[in-house]
């Protein structure tokens, strides 16, 4: 059984196959060149939102970074069977959160939608940031509270509410409190 290729892998090989340098995609995902490296060389797991950039760069799909498979049927994942996708929580993201998204459909090849479960942990040492990236989010929350600030709004959602938003305004989602746990749905056009 082959290892899983980690996210910074799958994106330099992609970047080596497309025959770009580093600086060519930092130019084109408007990245600093130095975050771009540390992503490439898995020491930076940033935030939904670079690696959308860096999707666009190199023109392929968010889920690029995430299929194991080439399956083009449906796909079923069985409850406890989510894969672990990535985690993101440093200093390059800045979020308040630690964010653990295990993926719920890496095996379906040629995706438009990336459903996740996210466990979110608050790090009160870390100030909060907003993103923006273009597309589409669903969030359902189904366990905990969790505050979404979206443009110059804030929602608390208890579990059971969800939001449906244009990702291209900018927004930050965080536990309200110690934990939650949601379901998101993120949609980014190719």
């Amino acid at each position: 059984m082959a290892t899983r290729k980690l996210v910074g892998e799958k994106i330099k090989g992609i970047r080596e196959d497309k025959k770009l340098t580093l600086e060519q995609v930092a130019e084109n995902s408007g990245l600093d060149i130095a975050i771009v490296r540390e992503i490439e060389e898995n020491k930076n797991i940033p935030s939904l939102a670079p690696l959308i950039k860096i999707a666009r760069a190199l023109g392929v799909r968010l889920g690029t970074f995430l299929d194991d498979s080439d399956n083009l049927g449906p796909v079923v994942c069985r409850a406890g069977e989510a894969t672990k996708a990535m985690s993101t929580s440093n200093a390059t993201a800045r979020s308040n959160s630690h964010l653990d998204f295990a993926s719920l459909a890496n095996q379906k090849a040629g995706r438009h939608m990336e459903p996740f479960i996210i466990n979110i942990t608050n790090k009160e040492t870390e100030t909060l940031q907003k993103s923006s990236h273009e597309g589409e989010e669903f969030i359902y929350v189904m366990e905990g509270k969790v505050k979404i600030v979206y443009g110059q709004n804030e929602y608390l959602l208890e579990a059971g509410d969800s939001i449906y938003y244009d990702s291209i305004v900018d927004h930050l989602v965080c536990a309200a409190e110690n934990h939650a746990r949601i379901l998101a749905v993120v949609y980014t056009p190719f």
